[in-house]
């Protein structure tokens, strides 16, 4: 499998075969440009530029760190950035922050290709494909986002809810292709529409085949939680039926 990097590429001719490494080397040297010029606004002059001989700006360049990979959609880049001694409180940069491995849009493919179905040891496998060889994601860093993504959600489902003005409730099942499980299994979702218009999902469980007692288990947790009574219910299979 070809590794994804910052390979040099004729910036004058990019063909379609060196399109994404043209892209990629492209992004790297703005980001890289970006940074010198973050720089430049802290101490108020140019990296070549002489400090003003009355009253200068405090700071100086101190080189660059070491190299920092930064896995963005279409691949891995390296990126120097450039360390500032001699000022008041301790430079960060707020393009590339010290902790930064991966952008945003990274992060949200990784629950999707989970949701998927994609075990957790075939990660680091599937990543490299996608993102190069030096992307910065292993199957520990992938166990350590599941156990943040569930967090989240045990959180997020035990939220108190009796603050919701709600009208209607739409209920359904969504089948998904995730896990191994032999057993046909759904998603249930509550959706709530509040008198300001809004719309508010309320819950997302797991259920078997959207029997009565896995609906009836959620909507016994939102009771419980503060659900006041909706004027309808919308679902298939007479389910409004259940509600109280």
């Amino acid at each position: 499998m070809k590794e994804k990097s910052t390979e040099a590429v004729a910036a004058s001719s990019p063909t379609w075969e060196t399109l994404e490494a043209f892209a990629r080397q492209s992004m790297q040297q703005l980001l890289q440009r970006m940074l010198e010029e973050e720089v430049d606004g802290v101490l108020g002059r140019g990296r070549y530029e002489r400090r003003d001989a009355v009253d200068p700006r405090p700071g100086y360049r101190n080189g660059f760190g070491k190299p920092r990979r930064l896995t963005l959609s279409n691949g891995t880049i390296l990126l120097r950035r450039p360390r500032v001694r001699g000022l008041s409180e301790r430079f960060e940069s707020r393009l590339l922050p010290a902790f930064k491995r991966r952008i945003e849009e990274v992060g949200r493919v990784l629950p999707e290709l989970y949701l998927h179905g994609l075990a957790q040891g075939d990660f680091d496998l599937a990543l490299r494909g996608l993102l190069g060889e030096g992307a910065p994601l292993s199957a520990p860093s992938i166990a350590r986002l599941k156990a943040g993504w569930q967090a989240e959600y045990e959180l997020w489902k035990t939220r108190a809810v009796d603050d919701l003005e709600v009208v209607y409730l739409w209920v359904d099942g969504v089948y998904v292709k995730a896990g191994l499980e032999k057993d046909k299994a759904a998603i249930l979702v509550v959706l709530a529409a509040l008198r300001d218009g809004r719309k508010v999902v309320l819950a997302v469980e797991s259920g078997y085949r959207e029997s009565t007692e896995s609906w009836a288990a959620i909507l016994r947790d939102l009771k419980r939680r503060g659900l006041a009574a909706p004027k309808l219910v919308i679902g298939d299979g007479h389910l409004v039926l259940l509600c109280h």
